[in-house]
């Protein structure tokens, strides 16, 4: 599987051309994500791509232009189509270059081609730009196909505080609302975090919390960003975004996964999307989508 190195300062990344994933991201040689064996398998989505829809499409099947459509069912224990389909897609890289010795550059690109599911053609480009600031992430999306196309997207990163436990982890999540589901974890309701266990305005230990949970209701940064962090004794890692562009976040603590880290999805839209047409993106032939998200050291 080729991989692409870039460096930034003290970050060192490592992507490779299945799915364009982000298999390492190290900050002065501590990793802040987690990594996977260059061989693979990739564990858990971590550092994937996922559109065009993240997490959940309820039984693989949804409606749009009166058309029922189906797509192949990839989480058998749940019955769902999950994270789309380009994470495990090869990729082209088109372009890896360092700027300066502080700035490097990757872009890749995908053409999802028409299926029976997903008969539409949009066509993706990824770009990586690590500096010593951070990881910066921008994922553009084009319908080039001729009829409209629905659209979504996210990252999966599982990121990294430090080197001790994640209970020990304090999590600062400006989420105002939660949204609740079924055993399958398709959406219920949405409500307030107030009064739940799921409430990290104030930042607080994750504990025995176990998180597998879509937000909205983001608060912004001074700067116009939605901020997710989290920090250990030792240190501390954070995701940022712009939440007018990415409404919605997915907190999963990964309980009973025995995988490491703490995974923070921003997303266009909430799961099952496609169905509920909530903040789904419609593109037009033509029209163009594009989002960005930058991870740095605390």
């Amino acid at each position: 599987m080729p991989q692409y190195v870039l460096r930034g300062g003290d970050f060192h990344a490592e992507i490779t051309q299945r799915g364009a994933a982000l298999r390492v991201l190290r900050h002065a040689g501590r990793d802040v994500v987690a990594t996977w064996p260059e061989a693979g398998p990739v564990p858990h989505y971590s550092g994937t791509l996922l559109a065009p829809w993240p997490n959940r499409l309820g039984n693989g099947r949804y409606t749009f232009g009166g058309e029922t459509l189906t797509v192949p069912i990839n989480e058998p224990e749940r019955g769902h189509a999950l994270h789309g389909l380009v994470a495990f897609a090869d990729w082209e890289a088109v372009e890896v270059s360092t700027v300066e010795d502080d700035q490097s550059l990757a872009r890749f690109e995908h053409v999802i081609e028409p299926t029976p599911g997903y008969p539409f053609r949009v066509a993706l480009q990824v770009g990586y730009s690590l500096t010593a600031e951070g990881l910066t992430t921008t994922l553009t999306a084009e319908n080039v196909g001729d009829r409209l196309a629905p659209y979504g997207c996210g990252p999966h990163p599982w990121l990294i505080a430090d080197g001790g436990a994640e209970t020990g982890w304090a999590l600062e999540l400006p989420a105002e609302r939660v949204l609740l589901t079924d055993e399958t974890l398709l959406p219920l309701s949405l409500g307030p975090v107030d009064g739940t266990p799921y409430d990290f305005r104030v930042p607080r230990e994750l504990a025995d919390t176990v998180l597998d949970h879509a937000f909205t209701g983001l608060d912004t940064a001074p700067g116009g960003t939605t901020q997710v962090r989290l920090r250990g004794a030792a240190g501390g890692v954070q995701i940022a975004w712009d939440a007018t562009a990415m409404p919605w976040v997915q907190v999963c603590t990964g309980t009973g996964f025995g995988h490491r880290g703490i995974a923070v999805e921003p997303m266009t839209c909430p799961p099952d999307a496609f169905n509920s047409g909530t903040d789904l993106v419609v593109l037009s032939p033509g029209d163009k989508h594009e989002v960005s998200w930058t991870v740095s050291v605390l």
